[in-house]
């Protein structure tokens, strides 16, 4: 295990690279090397790994290592590309640190970053998917809160993405409004939904909340 004090040590390098790079296009710096040779290590580990939740556990037990990374990153960063912080907010989702993951993406789309060129999807798009998946998702053991869902919409509500990944997130609403017991809320978002997918899913959804707040 770490010490306090080499994770403190962690974090500040981290920062201090995140302060030199600037906004300069990519991210450089001891630190940050060290880190890309880690992440690289991890990728290959996972590969070999054929079981999804498999992969989970190796995820869960190597994020941790990043932590002093990501922080120090966070902290210093003024907005050049970091691919080592994308892809953590990624596997951030993977074990359900959702706030953890909303905490990179927010600093991500601030500054337009992308993500690893292996990923074909944007980052506002894949944030918004990869949270609203594991929202609807009924083998997912750490609910995703109302909160975090609305921080993904508010971050992501500016970007152009396809109609059927926003369906998903106001979906992803709809069923966690309804579950807290707010029905005209979900109904709204339900429709939504539809509006931008008909095939979305929340046909009955809507009929059903219709009529039971008509009762």
């Amino acid at each position: 295990m770490t010490s306090p004090a080499r994770r403190h040590f962690q974090m500040m390098t981290a920062k201090q690279a995140a302060e030199k790079a600037g906004t300069q296009s990519v991210m450089s710096g001891n630190a940050y090397d060290l880190m890309l040779v880690k992440l690289h290590a991890d990728r290959v580990r996972l590969k070999a790994v054929k079981s999804v939740v498999a992969k989970v556990g190796v995820k869960m037990k190597v994020l941790p290592e990043y932590v002093p990374y990501v922080d120090g990153a966070l902290a210093g960063g003024r907005g050049a590309q970091d691919d080592v912080l994308t892809t953590i907010m990624l596997w951030r989702i993977d074990v359900g640190d959702f706030d953890g993951a909303l905490a990179i993406g927010e600093y991500a789309i601030k500054h337009n970053m992308t993500l690893p060129d292996e990923f074909a999807r944007d980052l506002p798009t894949a944030l918004v998917e990869e949270i609203s998946d594991a929202a609807l998702s009924t083998l997912e053991t750490t609910p995703v809160s109302i909160k975090q869902l609305q921080q993904v919409e508010f971050l992501t509500g500016a970007k152009d993405m396809h109609d059927p990944v926003r369906a998903k997130l106001n979906k992803a609403l709809g069923v966690a409004h309804e579950k807290a017991g707010e029905p005209a809320a979900a109904l709204e978002y339900f429709k939504r939904s539809l509006t931008l997918n008909k095939r979305s899913g929340v046909k009955q959804d809507i009929a059903r909340l219709e009529k039971a707040l008509q009762a």
